[in-house]
């Protein structure tokens, strides 16, 4: 029987990239697996999968319907999962986020770091296995890993990512600074796209004191040029809380040259923002120099705050 592999739901490039590496290794191990993905790739992972010549995963919806078993990668929490997840057998979760909402009624295999990406846990197991990686194989980790760690410079980021980081590089015979930068600005290309999909194109769902809080990452060159769509901004988050049921949403603005964010934030529990980062909000926004990670600098302090 097939399994599926997948990332979570508006996959980010180790979402795509971690499902093919993933999927690889355990069919070299004797399984039968198909990478997919649970949205389409952004304008970074296209930019990546093109540049590697690199086919783009088919998009499902659903996963019961074609098998009974799937792996996990880049992701646990059930709402950022395929919608039936509950339908399915969970039977391999490969990650590096906090486990939460996550709960299997058989034993699986579990493989969680803490570390900046999940192509970097991926590297560990092709070593465990005695699987080498192709040399393209080898850029799509590279890149996955550059993306999760903003080229080394996100707090997330350890000396493992950054010492496997480079053995992809020497593989994929890449120049990874050079290439890195390309790859990151590729997906700053925000002109051509709706308020809806800046909104939504990297968006997660998290459960935090009894409300569903959307936190959603856009990654630019200039804060001001993003900001000058505020109006169409607003419009598109207070269309999501409405049509999805979000309590608080939060959008987060990070330029990657200077590594800082700011935020706008729309729904109700700004109070509770406001006590995560020490500040208050001015017109439902704050700067917060120096963040640029969701999982380790923004969910941590919001879910304390919310406690």
């Amino acid at each position: 029987m097939k399994q599926l592999v997948f990332g979570h739901k508006n996959p980010d490039t180790d979402a795509i990239v971690a499902a093919k590496a993933y999927s690889y290794l355990l069919n070299q191990l004797g399984y039968e697996t198909e990478a997919v993905a649970l949205g389409e790739p952004n304008d970074e992972t296209n930019f990546v999968l093109e540049h590697f010549s690199e086919p783009t995963p088919r998009v499902i919806t659903s996963a019961s319907s074609e098998t009974e078993e799937v792996v996990l990668v880049d992701h646990n929490e059930a709402q950022q999962s395929v919608d039936d997840i509950k339908d399915v057998r969970v039977t391999h979760v490969i990650d590096h986020h906090r486990i939460a909402n996550f709960v299997t009624a058989l034993p699986l295999y579990y493989h969680a770091e803490p570390v900046g990406c999940t192509s970097t846990i991926i590297f560990k197991e092709f070593q465990e296995n005695n699987v080498e990686i192709p040399a393209k194989l080898a850029g799509l980790m590279l890149s996955a890993i550059i993306s999760d760690t903003l080229l080394f410079k996100s707090p997330t980021t350890t000396d493992v990512d950054i010492a496997i980081g480079k053995k992809l590089a020497e593989i994929a015979e890449v120049d990874y600074e050079k290439y890195g930068l390309a790859m990151l600005k590729a997906g700053t290309n925000l002109a051509t796209k709706t308020a809806e999909e800046l909104v939504t194109s990297d968006a997660k769902s998290f459960e935090m004191g009894g409300k569903t809080v959307r936190v959603d990452q856009v990654n630019t060159v200039d804060l001001d040029e993003v900001f000058a769509r505020e109006d169409e901004l607003r419009a598109a988050i207070e269309a999501q809380n409405k049509d999805n049921g979000y309590d608080l949403f939060l959008l987060m603005v990070t330029n990657i040259l200077d590594s800082n964010t700011r935020l706008l934030t729309l729904g109700s529990g700004q109070e509770v923002v406001e006590k995560a980062f020490d500040q208050k909000l001015v017109d439902d926004k704050m700067d917060l120099p120096g963040i640029v990670s969701r999982k380790k600098q923004v969910v941590p302090p919001l879910e304390e705050a919310f406690a």
